[in-house]
């Protein structure tokens, strides 16, 4: 979301590259709060196969933007954002115009997408330790999200209810970790300052600190 695999930061952050990672906070609590909400909705609505396949596309279609809208530190990170972003929106756009949704219909895109969800997140996870202090908070999001897809794709004949469970736990995980994560992000800035301000008052950077002044990311 924020760093692509095989991004060669390295050990340098610089204070601009922090500053455009911060700025996705919003949309990261934003994005959080919604999957909350949904998660909630989910679990106490009675719903059709029709109804619940309308809520989960628009949710894919939220999420797609939301991937989209966010930068990274590099542009090829917006990049990958923005591919996995209309990968996201043409899904939910198939499953709200599918014209009589089935349940295998709905279970196969919904695993679908965690999977490919979740495996990008730990991947990005890895790439963005040196970035994020708490980048162990990505790595949850997709080990949260892997195997409620595959749950959903094990029996992707399964009732109205599994559907609705499986749904349900990833929005209200998801979204709280998402919250959490927002915050983190936010104060990334001060965080990159606080530890070189560390480094420097033991006598120079160490090994584990941002090396400044580092050449701002394109």
């Amino acid at each position: 979301m924020f760093v692509a695999p095989g991004t060669p930061i390295g050990q340098k952050l610089s204070r601009a590259a922090a500053e455009s990672v911060a700025r996705n906070w919003w949309i990261l609590l934003l994005n959080g709060i919604v999957l909350v909400v949904a998660g909630f909705l989910i679990f106490s609505i009675d719903w059709t196969i029709r109804e619940l396949a309308t809520f989960i596309g628009a949710l894919f279609v939220f999420q797609g933007l939301a991937h989209a809208l966010t930068t990274g530190i590099d542009a090829r990170v917006r990049q990958v954002n923005v591919i996995s972003g209309l990968l996201s929106i043409a899904a939910g756009v198939a499953i709200i115009v599918w014209p009589k949704p089935g349940l295998t219909a709905v279970a196969i895109f919904l695993a679908a997408w965690l999977i490919v969800s979740g495996t990008m997140a730990i991947a990005g996870a890895f790439a963005a330790r040196r970035i994020l202090p708490n980048w162990w908070l990505l790595l949850l999001l997709g080990l949260v999200e892997i195997p409620l897809g595959v749950l959903a794709l094990a029996n992707p004949g399964a009732t109205l209810a599994a559907i609705i469970t499986v749904g349900g736990i990833w929005a209200v995980a998801v979204g709280v970790m998402r919250i959490v994560l927002s915050f983190e992000v936010k104060r990334l800035p001060e965080t990159l300052d606080d530890a070189w301000a560390d480094a420097t008052s033991n006598g120079g950077a160490t090994q584990d600190a941002p090396a400044r002044p580092a050449v701002p990311q394109a």
